[in-house]
């Protein structure tokens, strides 16, 4: 009187073929895509030793996740720890902000390194911010030379502009 009656369910826990066949299914297309995810991984690298020799920088820094995109910051002039900028998406209560820093200087990075190459600026956002993977197998692979001198800054002073004379002459 104290209790109810409590109706006992017989809930069946095994496995049909057809759900294990779905299961099969599933795996399979995982595995497809983390195959497409690495072969594209692998020729972003490739794409990318060939941007850092072409501008004299050792090819190997291309392999390093961070360090690869700091180099890359340096290379087209800007100061290297904007390549930390991605960090910033694994910090908890920003990370949903941060992805508009990360974005912008996805865009300034790569606008900077189509002009090092003697890109405009629709070829840049088209194929540097659009289609990143096309945009650099082009620069990597492609006969357009590296020229720091086209650069907005100096890479030389760790992103400040060429026209800035820092020092006080009297």
């Amino acid at each position: 009187m104290f209790f109810a009656q409590v109706d006992t369910y017989n809930y069946d826990y095994t496995l049909t073929t057809s759900d294990a066949a779905g299961a099969g299914i599933l795996a399979g297309a995982l595995l497809v895509w983390v195959i497409l995810w690495l072969a594209i991984a692998v020729i972003q690298i490739i794409a990318m030793w060939k941007i850092f020799e072409k501008a004299g920088v050792e090819g190997w820094k291309a392999i390093i996740p961070i360090y690869n995109y700091w180099t890359l910051c340096e290379i087209v002039g800007k100061p290297g720890w904007w390549g930390l900028a991605p960090l910033l998406m694994i910090i908890p209560l920003i990370n949903f902000v941060a992805w508009i820093a990360v974005l912008v200087v996805f865009v300034l990075v790569a606008l900077e390194l189509g002009k090092a190459f003697g890109k405009d600026t629709v070829w840049s956002i088209f194929l540097l911010v659009i289609f990143s993977l096309i945009g650099i197998l082009i620069l990597g692979f492609g006969k357009d030379k590296f020229d720091k001198s086209l650069l907005t800054v100096n890479t030389a002073t760790g992103g400040t502009p060429d026209n800035t004379d820092t020092s006080t002459k009297a």
